[in-house]
């Protein structure tokens, strides 16, 4: 029997860093590859992930790729490790000029990191990238975090959406209480319109806050979990508006088993 391929796109996994979060990114896909599922585990190498401590090591025929982010050319580093205790191997992406830096996602003072924008744009195309190298076809794409954003867009509205990798993969994504305030930058808009898209989708971009980018990644996504409590009333009905199948908030237990079965659901699984 094929195994149906989960890939799991992360802002954080315990035990790198430690948040509600992170905790999401590591137990619910021990739970799922637990149920039979093949899974993958991706999240960005920011600054306070411990390479040392954590035994992260550079793969060597993952890596070395370029890629082009507004003219400019960065280059894709992948490193790994290991949880042992659950036989599961972390991906992560790195790149000097983008997670270099002891902080992560903001500053010292709560505020968004002025290439916020290009860090999401690159973290995302290496994951799709690294999967490609990996040869590795995931029926479902589950993207935890707003730093994972922009891969229902990727891969539902530029090239990727053509490649047969991605081209049947569906797409959930869990929405937690984790806006931030003010914007990405202003150039972002400029920038997304040299990956792909069109008019229509560019409108959500054209103001880069917290809630028009998520707003854009439950459009392109096609099921949506609410993974804890305090999550925007207006994300949640912006979903149902839409017609996305939604999870309702619940107990982790009881949310685990209820998303094995939206995996079920949603996946095109190719027996060849």
């Amino acid at each position: 029997m094929v195994k149906t391929k989960v890939l799991y796109v992360n802002q954080e996994v315990f035990p790198y860093l430690e948040s509600g979060l992170a905790n999401v990114g590591r137990y619910l896909p021990q739970s799922i590859q637990e149920k039979g599922k093949e899974v993958r585990l991706f999240m960005p190498k920011f600054g306070g992930v411990n390479e040392r401590k954590n035994q992260l090591h550079e793969v060597i025929r993952l890596s070395g790729m370029n890629l082009i982010i507004d003219d400019s050319d960065h280059q894709l580093i992948i490193k790994v490790a290991s949880i042992q205790s659950a036989r599961m191997q972390v991906y992560f992406i790195d790149n000097e000029d983008y997670f270099q830096r002891k902080a992560n996602a903001l500053d010292a003072d709560g505020n968004l990191f002025e290439d916020n924008d290009e860090r999401i744009m690159f973290y995302a195309r290496g994951v799709l990238e690294t999967i490609k190298k990996l040869s590795w076809k995931p029926n479902v794409i589950h993207c935890v975090g707003w730093f994972s954003a922009l891969l229902p867009f990727y891969v539902k509205r530029t090239e990727y959406k053509n490649n047969p990798f991605f081209n049947d993969s569906k797409i959930v994504l869990s929405l937690f209480n984790d806006e931030w305030q003010g914007s990405l930058d202003a150039s972002f808009l400029k920038k997304l319109k040299m990956e792909g898209g069109t008019q229509k989708d560019w409108k959500f971009y054209k103001e880069p806050t917290y809630l028009n980018l998520m707003k854009a990644a439950i459009m392109y996504s096609d099921a949506i979990v609410v993974a804890e409590e305090g999550v925007k009333p207006e994300l949640i009905e912006f979903a149902v508006a839409n017609k996305k199948q939604v999870i309702e908030y619940a107990s982790f237990d009881e949310q685990k088993v209820l998303i094995d079965n939206l995996y079920d659901s949603l996946a095109v699984i190719d027996e060849d």
